[in-house]
């Protein structure tokens, strides 16, 4: 029997000693011993509903980067550490770095290379590790547009049983002019979405919008209807609020405002959305500071993102947003985000409800308030909620992962 299911046994057995009294289950945040020690960071989470899958960035020396893997075993370990490639010439940032995502056993994974010594000059590189394969295919382009310009800030997920939906940032049409110099003699920052092989084939690529917010995240989900994108929009007026567009019969629709925060910001806040779907329903999750006000939001649809009901608001100075969000079931979800109070910066998380309601916020992890704790990571798999971060210290920065039981967000 596995470590996780006798936790969750042994915290089933204090809630049932517990139902002749006012007291609550005592539930506590599970730590996950990390297997791939030191000077780690990065992570990311992959769930397939039966595999949960972590990835990191290890920088043994200040001019390597080298990307690893471990899969959660059934006793509630992570397997040993195998690496996916390294390199001395990758770009990676804290808020845009290597990751990877599941499809039946078949795994896509991507890290950004230096195309040119210029400082915003890089390529997007995928590996592809088909089901029942030993040895990943890597270094595969995903765009062929040779331009030395800025790709990146990827989002994947599975798509159909034999390939994946990816979107990315692309700087083709900027002239190489980097985050801010996109105005007047240049052109803006794109996005585009591809469809990818499990063998790491590109069957196709589109343009969605010709002109988006330069370096925050993009997001991906499949719905019953089809695939949806969501990202940080850019207008004209720098206005920069979150926008979907869907892949409905054959063409991507006309980019669609979620809600109007009206947040004016003449930069990047490097703050971008997040979205998944399961059959209609479709949950995004995103940061604003529109009018000062620091907040995250929360939102479902119920068409597949065609429309969206109001949000649910977390408000507050304290808020730092770095929002992460997973489905429970077509009524509910959990959102996670980063918020400083007196005592410090936590990672936070909470169910959320489509009726507009939150419940109970845990406070999954103490965390630095700064860049290098970078964006925390959260998965459901089974009866547990899974979570991964970077946890600063002086020394040498490390991965932390834990789980919660599902029970724990359920009053």
């Amino acid at each position: 029997m596995n470590r996780i299911l006798l936790t969750l046994i042994a915290l089933s057995g204090l809630y049932l000693a517990s139902c002749t009294s006012a007291t609550p289950p005592m539930v506590a945040v599970q730590d996950i011993p990390f297997p791939g020690g030191a000077e780690t960071s990065l992570p990311s989470l992959s769930s397939d509903g039966k595999t949960l899958i972590l990835s990191w960035v290890a920088t043994p020396t200040d001019s390597l980067a080298q990307f690893y893997f471990a899969r959660l075993g059934e006793e509630g370990k992570w397997s040993s550490p195998e690496r996916i490639a390294e390199g001395s010439n990758w770009f990676v940032n804290w808020a845009d770095y290597p990751a990877l995502v599941q499809n039946k056993g078949s795994v896509l994974a991507y890290h950004l290379q230096k195309s040119s010594p210029g400082k915003f000059s890089y390529d997007i590189l995928i590996h592809a590790l088909p089901q029942g394969q030993e040895n990943w295919r890597g270094g595969l382009p995903l765009h062929r547009d040779s331009t030395q310009t800025e790709h990146g800030f990827v989002s994947a997920t599975a798509y159909s049983d034999s390939s994946f939906l990816v979107s990315w940032l692309d700087g083709r049409n900027t002239g190489g002019g980097g985050h801010e110099g996109h105005d007047g003699h240049s052109g803006a920052m794109s996005i585009r979405a591809a469809e990818v092989t499990v063998q790491g084939k590109v069957l196709w690529d589109s343009q969605l919008d010709d002109k988006t917010c330069d370096c925050c995240q993009t997001s991906t989900a499949i719905t019953s209807q089809g695939p949806v994108v969501v990202y940080r929009n850019r207008s004209d007026q720098e206005i920069r609020d979150i926008a979907i567009t869907r892949l409905v019969d054959g063409d991507w629709t006309e980019p669609n405002i979620i809600h109007t925060d009206g947040w004016e910001i003449s930069g990047c806040p490097v703050n971008g959305p997040k979205v998944v779907a399961q059959g209609k329903r479709v949950l995004v999750g995103w940061f604003t500071a529109a009018k000062g006000q620091a907040k995250v939001n929360f939102s479902f649809s119920s068409d597949a993102g065609g429309t969206f009901g109001a949000p649910i608001a977390v408000e507050g100075q304290g808020i730092i947003g770095r929002v992460e969000v997973a489905l429970l079931d077509e009524q509910s979800g959990i959102a996670s985000w980063m918020e400083t109070n007196e005592t410090g910066t936590y990672l936070m998380a909470a169910r959320i409800d489509s009726g507009g309601t939150m419940g109970m916020r845990w406070e999954i992890g103490k965390m630095d308030s700064g860049r290098k704790s970078g964006f925390p990571q959260l998965e459901v798999l089974g009866d547990a909620i899974y979570f991964a971060w970077t946890e600063v210290q002086e020394d040498a920065n490390q991965v932390r992962t834990a789980f919660l039981p599902k029970s724990a967000f359920m009053d």
